[in-house]
C-alpha cells in the first residue's frame, strides 16, 4: 500500500517537474521573441508588453462589447417651434458602441448626425416674424443606460427590456437659410448685432455646445448576438442659437454698414411694414434654451460572442461573461 502511494507521489512530482520545464522554455522563447522584435524594429520592450496586454485584455472586453448602427430622424424645439414634437423631422444616421457592465447597466458612446428645421410659417408660433432656418446637427455623446429588466443579448430568458438613458454630449450645428435663391450661414451674419458697434459686448455664438441627452427605448435580442432597439431621446442644449434666434432686433442701419445688406435683410424678415426698424424689440426668447431630438432604431452586434458563464443570485444574472 505504501509502495503504491510512493509511486503516485513520484508520478505527480514528475509531472510537476515536466510542466515546470515546459513553462521555463516557453518564457525563454517569449523573451527571445521580444528581443528579436526590439533589435529588428527598435521598439521598446515596455511598449510591446503594453500592446500585448491591451490585445489580451480586449479579448475579455469584447465579450461585453456591442457595435451598431442608428437610423431614424431628428427635429428641434425652440423659438421657431416651441411645442410641436416631430414637426419638420429630418433624416438622421449614426453609429454607436455599447459596453455592458452587467444585465442592468450599460455604457454607450454614439456619433449621430441629422438635419433639423424651423419655420414660423409652419409652426405658426409667430407668423409675422417670418423667420426660418435649416441646420445639420451632429452629436458625440456618452450615456448610461438602465435596463428595467435583466437583459443579455443572446440569452434565452433575459432577451427583452425597456430602458432609460441619460448622459452628456457635444453637439455641432450650423444654421442656414435661403434668400433670393442663395443659401447663407446665419452665424457669420451677426443677425442680432453680435460683434458690431451696436452690441460690442456680445460676440458671435459658438457652433459647438454642450447638451444633456436623455430618453427611453426597448431592447430585443433577435439573434444570438444581435440586439434591436427602437429609441427616442431629447437633448437639452446649452445654447439658444441653434435657430439663430434669441434676443432682440439690432439697429439694421449699423448691421447693413458693418456686415452687409443681406445680414440686415435676414435679421428682420417680418411682413409687418408698419415699423421699419425694430431695434430693441423682441426677436426671440432668451430665457429658454433650444432642444433637439434623435429618434429611430439601433441594431447592435455583440463582438466575438462566446458561451456565457453566468453567475446567478436568486435566479438573476449578476455578471455574464
Amino acid at each position: 500500500m505504501d509502495e503504491g502511494k510512493t509511486l503516485i507521489t513520484e508520478d505527480i512530482l514528475g509531472k510537476q517537474q515536466y510542466f515546470k520545464k515546459k513553462y521555463i522554455i516557453l518564457i525563454q522563447k517569449f523573451n527571445q521573441l521580444l528581443n528579436n522584435l526590439v533589435n529588428r524594429h527598435h521598439i521598446k520592450k515596455q511598449y510591446l508588453l503594453l500592446i500585448m496586454f491591451t490585445l489580451a485584455s480586449s479579448v475579455c472586453i469584447s465579450q461585453r462589447t456591442e457595435l451598431g448602427l442608428f437610423l431614424g430622424g431628428s427635429y428641434y424645439l425652440g423659438d421657431l417651434n416651441p411645442k410641436k414634437h416631430f414637426l419638420l423631422t429630418g433624416p438622421a444616421i449614426g453609429g454607436l458602441y455599447r459596453y455592458n457592465l452587467n444585465p442592468r447597466f450599460t455604457l454607450k458612446n454614439n456619433i449621430y448626425v441629422g438635419l433639423i428645421r424651423g419655420d414660423d410659417k409652419i409652426s405658426k408660433s409667430n407668423e409675422n416674424r417670418n423667420l426660418n432656418f435649416t441646420s445639420p446637427i451632429g452629436e458625440l455623446s456618452i450615456q448610461m443606460e438602465f435596463n428595467f429588466f435583466p437583459y443579455v443579448t443572446g440569452h434565452k430568458k433575459y432577451k427583452f427590456s425597456p430602458y432609460i438613458f441619460i448622459g452628456g454630449a457635444l453637439s455641432f450645428f450650423q444654421p442656414q437659410t435661403e434668400y433670393k435663391g442663395q443659401w447663407y450661414k446665419l452665424q457669420s451674419l451677426s443677425t442680432e448685432g453680435q460683434g458690431t458697434t451696436y452690441n460690442t459686448d456680445k460676440q458671435k455664438y459658438s457652433l459647438i455646445n454642450f447638451s444633456m441627452p436623455f430618453g427611453l427605448g426597448f431592447k430585443f435580442s433577435i439573434r444570438d448576438n444581435v440586439c434591436f432597439s427602437p429609441e427616442w431621446g431629447i437633448r437639452k442644449s446649452s445654447t439658444d442659437y441653434i435657430d439663430d434666434v434669441s434676443t432682440t432686433y439690432p439697429d439694421l442701419g449699423i448691421l447693413e454698414r458693418e456686415v452687409s445688406e443681406v445680414a440686415a435683410a435676414l435679421s428682420d424678415r417680418s411682413e409687418n411694414t408698419l415699423t421699419s426698424n425694430k431695434e430693441g424689440m423682441q426677436r426671440g426668447n432668451a430665457r429658454t434654451k433650444d432642444w433637439y431630438s434623435f429618434f429611430g432604431v439601433t441594431i447592435t452586434y455583440k463582438i466575438n460572442k462566446r458561451r456565457m458563464c453566468a453567475t446567478y443570485k436568486k435566479s438573476k444574472p449578476i455578471f455574464y461573461y
